[in-house]
Order: structure tokens, then sequence, then C-alpha cells
């Protein structure tokens, strides 16, 4: 079953870490958002496959937005 991760507050994305096709594993830094110069790494969340990265370096988020969909 894919996982989405999304966003957990208004932020720019700073830095995109990971690409799709990636193998990834639970704890691995996907995405770096910066809010309030405050850098906040979005991490996977299980092992898996990047299907899909939703965001681009300079993107700004919303709370709720989708970053990333491993499978």
């Amino acid at each position: 079953m894919a996982e989405e991760i999304r966003a957990e507050m208004v932020a720019n994305v700073w830095k995109v870490v990971a690409s799709a096709g990636d193998t990834v594993s639970e704890g691995d830094t996907l995405v770096i958002l910066e809010s309030m110069k405050m850098e906040i790494p979005v991490i996977a969340e299980s092992d898996g496959i990047v299907q899909q990265l939703a965001v681009n370096e300079g993107d700004v988020v919303q709370d709720g937005d989708l970053i990333a969909v491993i499978g």
C-alpha cells in the first residue's frame, strides 16, 4: 500500500533530497523544508520506493499538501 507524506505546516521547500524511483529506508530524509529560519527534514516513515515527488525546490507548501508517495 502506498504511503502519502504530507506537509505538517506552511513552509518553503528548501532542498529536495530524494527523487522518484529512489529506494528509501525508514528515517531517510526526502525533502528539507524551511520555516521561520528553521530547517525541518521530512523523513520516510517506512521502507519503499519513491513513486512520486510532488514538490520542487522553492515551492511553498501548505499544511496537508502532498510532498511524496512511497510504495
